[in-house]
């Protein structure tokens, strides 16, 4: 009996094309053009891969016009194939797909380089931006921007930017390009501007309001809020509260479901 992953896979003429790689450079003016029923030379990352049969993988790749799809990389796990070393965390491709359905067909992936790699802690930080996009992001949600956010995170993990104000920086644009990110300058009780020495909580659905004498939900600081608007975090006090807000309107958000790789920065880090 066919498996899901097998009802997926689109079967049209371009989903019986093998799955290939070179060591060429795609140009601008090749990138996201479109012949047929194939997407060729669309700028992309690896998410996640997981075996699939006893040659193949599916993978979850995050693109620039096509936002995050699965693709069947055929033969990839075969000791010869192109792909295998490809197929990497991180690393810029170039890739070409077919396929209509919810599994496409990868027909061609190469590296473009220009990258500089991550490693040691900017590494266990790389994932946590993955698993927050497998989680968060819906397939074929387009996010142009968010994707020039993520190679913008990348780069700052690779130059030895601080972890922390990377990942709030990009855990707020993430909710703001999902269309869940609440105004953090406006009271939604009285729409007056956030007083920076008031002190306010974030409705996960609302937005910011003034604080009551108890609360459930972390306390900030008007200040904190603006800064974070601002993407500027100099002030420890907004390092610091900033942190427990998006820890809680992430959790909000995901529904209670866990990150695993949060948990680890948390236990090596504090992040």
């Amino acid at each position: 009996m066919p498996s899901r992953d097998d009802e997926l896979i689109d079967n049209d003429s371009d989903a019986q094309a093998p799955a290939a790689a070179g060591a060429r450079r795609r140009t601008p003016a090749r990138e996201g053009r479109v012949v047929g029923q194939r997407i060729a030379g669309q700028p992309a990352f690896v998410l996640h891969s997981y075996p699939y049969k006893e040659t193949s993988l599916i993978v979850d790749l995050f693109t620039r016009d096509h936002g995050r799809i699965g693709v069947v990389a055929k033969g990839a796990k075969r000791p010869h194939s192109k792909l295998r070393g490809v197929l990497q965390t991180f690393q810029p491709l170039s890739v070409s797909f077919s396929g209509k359905s919810e599994l496409r067909t990868l027909i061609d992936a190469e590296w473009v380089g220009g990258m500089l790699p991550i490693e040691k802690t900017a590494l266990l930080c790389g994932f946590y931006l993955n698993e927050l996009l497998v989680k968060l992001l819906a397939r074929d949600d387009a996010h142009p921007a968010l994707f020039n956010h993520y190679v913008a995170t990348l780069n700052e993990l690779a130059h030895g930017e601080p972890a922390p104000i990377a990942l709030r920086k990009f855990e707020r644009a993430l909710l703001k390009e999902t269309g869940v990110a609440a105004d953090l300058t406006r009271c939604t009780t009285t729409r007056a501007p956030v007083e920076p020495d008031g002190l306010y909580v974030v409705d996960p659905e609302r937005g910011a309001r003034t604080a009551q004498a108890v609360e459930s939900w972390p306390v900030v600081s008007g200040k904190t809020l603006v800064d974070m608007e601002r993407e500027d975090y100099a002030d420890p006090q907004t390092k610091a509260q900033s942190k427990q807000l998006m820890r809680f309107l992430l959790a909000y958000h995901l529904g209670g479901a866990p990150l695993n790789t949060r948990q680890i920065l948390i236990d090596l880090m504090q992040l």
